[in-house]
């Protein structure tokens, strides 16, 4: 089990938002044994969060912020936030509003970029981090965008993970035949298969338990027992509504920023039908200056474990503060 501190915090509008603190291994000096279960509660932005292991640690590079998919959770970062972390970063590790141990949103309207991103930036105040290096799966690349074009000054670099300001019709009409259906498993055995219904086109080589841990990260008994989505279904309708498109001006313009004011690194799933080859090479075009590496053998999204993926990742934060 990996080591992190949970952190609990309140978003402008009063939701308690949850985010998983893994302190940088080189510079930690806790009891990790107590970490896995610390928890530090924050009532306002401005509220202090230096009580938190990582936050001890004034020689830490800078930290490292990941940001989910749209029905995932902080967990799809078991095993790449603590190989980042023994780099000597502190990484944060998120539950968007609605996922995961995130509060879920009376009104659905708030289930977009832009107040996810002004739930980062609320994160962040109230932890005292000025910069970060984000990491943003699908979603998570798009609330990194957003973040750009509202406060590029919080953004040191960044990863964008299968994901960019045009993707495919084809990749977003599979999530969306998916996302917020009622789904309720009547066992583990159930979760997993369904878990690998949805997503083995994208990964043909997982074995079967790594089926059955994405389902506990998807999955989880609800009041009465019963195995229950770890995400609002109401996320999905953005989606279904058609006002997540393929593309829009402002998305290219915020990727441009982004690509033109920070170091930028772009991972792709080979197998990928949201950002197909031909999104990817509009994206290159567009930011010649900007990495890029394709993982063999999975679609949308890496996990960033791949080595592929790892050892780019890798290469691009030794080259940042």
């Amino acid at each position: 089990m990996p080591h992190f501190t949970p952190i609990h915090y309140s978003s402008e509008d009063g939701l308690t938002l949850y985010a998983r603190d893994y302190a940088p291994v080189d510079t930690a000096a806790v009891d990790t044994a107590a970490v896995d279960t610390a928890a530090v509660d924050t009532a306002a932005a401005g509220a202090s969060m230096a009580g938190t292991p990582a936050a001890a640690s004034p020689a830490a590079r800078l930290p490292v912020i990941c940001i989910h998919g749209l029905t995932r959770n902080c967990a799809d970062f078991d095993e790449f936030a603590p190989l980042v972390a023994g780099l000597g970063r502190r990484v944060l590790a998120l539950d968007v509003r609605g996922r995961g141990h995130s509060a879920r949103d009376p009104n659905p309207d708030n289930y977009n970029p832009q107040v996810y991103a002004a739930d980062v930036e609320r994160l962040m105040a109230g932890l005292g981090i000025a910069r970060a290096i984000f990491v943003g799966t699908s979603m998570g690349g798009l609330i990194t965008m957003t973040l750009a074009t509202r406060d590029i000054g919080l953004i040191a670099a960044a990863v964008l993970n299968d994901i960019g300001p045009v993707v495919s019709d084809k990749g977003l009409a599979r999530i969306a035949g998916y996302t917020g259906k009622p789904v309720r498993p009547a066992s583990w055995d159930d979760a997993a298969r369904y878990v690998s219904d949805i997503n083995r086109c994208a990964f043909p080589h997982n074995p079967d338990a790594e089926w059955d841990k994405w389902a506990r990260r998807a999955f989880e008994p609800d009041a009465g027992g019963r195995l229950a989505p770890r995400y609002d279904p109401h996320i999905a309708i953005a989606l279904q509504s058609g006002k997540l498109r393929p593309t829009s001006l402002q998305s290219r313009m915020a990727f441009r920023r982004l690509a033109r004011e920070r170091p930028l690194l772009l991972v792709r799933g080979a197998l990928s039908d949201l950002l197909e080859a031909r999104q990817a090479e509009w994206m290159r075009r567009a930011a010649p200056s900007m990495r890029y590496v394709e993982v063999p053998d999975v679609g949308h999204a890496p996990m960033l474990t791949e080595p592929a993926a790892l050892a780019a990742v890798t290469a691009f934060l030794a080259g940042l503060p």
